[in-house]
């Protein structure tokens, strides 16, 4: 996640972690963005609003000097739909987990196989994120995550692009692909 290596500063919404406070036990915290924090977040995900922004997180120890983020994110946005540009209300509802490491730790090496490839387990945890310095920002953490759960093409319900010229009937013949090679000679 690129956002770790950023300053506080540098996203609308932060809530910085202390490595060294997090226990092996445990924590849950509850974070709720402000009403600046939700038009950066609009600004910054290109959407017309976002009404709520809320994260109900367990921040823990994962082995001796990483640390776990796991929980749920919860949101309502407002979009442009893409047909009709009119308002459309989403809701955001997302589950996320991150292990993060020191960088440089040996936990997050990739793992290669005898040819030099990356092993990736598509169904198995994500690998390990590292982390500079002393904190880690959920945040911009639980930021991604809603990002990531944003319809990329919003459309109000019962609406239907209309118009598109292919589909008016209108055969469309396309020229074979041998047609170029008709005039090409050997010499």
């Amino acid at each position: 996640m690129k956002s770790q290596g950023r300053s506080s500063s540098d996203t609308p919404f932060s809530y910085p972690v202390k490595v060294a406070h997090v226990s092996a036990n445990a924590v849950r915290v509850t974070i709720e963005a402000d009403e600046v924090e939700r038009e950066g977040l609009a600004k910054l995900w290109k959407v017309l609003s976002v009404r709520s922004l809320k994260a109900e997180l367990q921040v823990n120890r994962w082995k001796r000097d990483g640390v776990r983020i796991k929980g749920t994110v919860e949101g309502e946005i407002v979009q442009a739909c893409v047909v009709t540009l009119e308002p459309v209300e989403s809701r955001i509802s997302e589950s996320l987990e991150q292990v993060f490491v020191p960088e440089g730790s040996k936990l997050a090496r990739l793992v290669l196989d005898g040819q030099g490839e990356m092993v990736l387990d598509p169904d198995g945890p994500d690998s390990p994120e590292p982390f500079v310095g002393d904190t880690i920002d959920a945040g911009a953490l639980v930021a991604e995550f809603a990002a990531m759960a944003i319809d990329p093409y919003p459309r109000k319900s019962g609406v239907e692009f209309a118009g598109h010229t292919e589909a008016a009937g209108a055969e469309i013949i396309r020229p074979s692909p041998f047609a170029a090679l008709k005039d090409w000679k050997k010499d």
